[in-house]
């Protein structure tokens, strides 16, 4: 149970809770994408956090545990920012596309990668894959209304998730080209 009493910090043991998860939280998205999985150790994300080890274990006792709640926070923290901009749902593809860069998306991609070889990461990796098709679902839908269907959604996600890992191999003008030539022929398929 966490207490709610404050001590002489001023901060209630929820509050620091918080705050060291947090920490925590962006330490192993940061190492994720700057390192890659096979090199992030749960000692590297508890020094980048400046927190003890015992404070790590604490909060997260594998680093499967860890790295899986980090990228599910990215995930909501990214979901909520996108829909509280209200993007206009003529450019919903547009956000969709721009969903899969970023942090987020390397940091995701990192496990996928690492999850198809390790068993326990691929057993963690399956519930936060859910989770993150469920808000991408829900995203387009509150983004799109009732201009796409269900299919042309799930379609949708596919496409902006196998471009985006195809991006990686582009430059960042070829990107651009491909993007701007594809993205009005996709949105002829999709869009009611």
């Amino acid at each position: 149970m966490t207490r709610t009493t404050s001590t002489g910090t001023g901060r209630t043991q929820a509050e620091r809770t918080a705050v060291t998860r947090a920490k925590l939280l962006d330490a192993a998205v940061g190492s994720l994408v700057e390192l890659g999985y096979a090199r992030t150790t749960t000692q590297v994300i508890a020094k980048r956090a400046g927190v003890s080890r015992g404070a790590q274990l604490h909060h997260f006792p594998t680093k499967e545990s860890l790295v899986v709640a980090a990228v599910e926070h990215l995930v909501d923290k990214r979901l909520t920012e996108i829909l509280e901009a209200s993007p206009d749902p003529e450019r919903g593809l547009d956000v969709l596309t721009d969903a899969f860069r970023g942090p987020l998306f390397h940091a995701a991609l990192e496990l996928w990668v690492a999850a198809r070889t390790d068993p326990t990461l691929h057993e963690a990796v399956i519930p936060l894959e859910r989770k993150v098709s469920d808000a991408l679902r829900v995203g387009c839908l509150e983004i799109m209304g009732d201009r796409m269907g269900p299919d042309g959604i799930d379609l949708s996600i596919e496409l902006a998730r196998g471009l985006a890992v195809a991006a990686l191999m582009r430059t960042p003008e070829s990107d651009r080209e491909i993007r701007e030539r594809l993205l009005p022929v996709w949105k002829e398929l999709v869009m009611k």
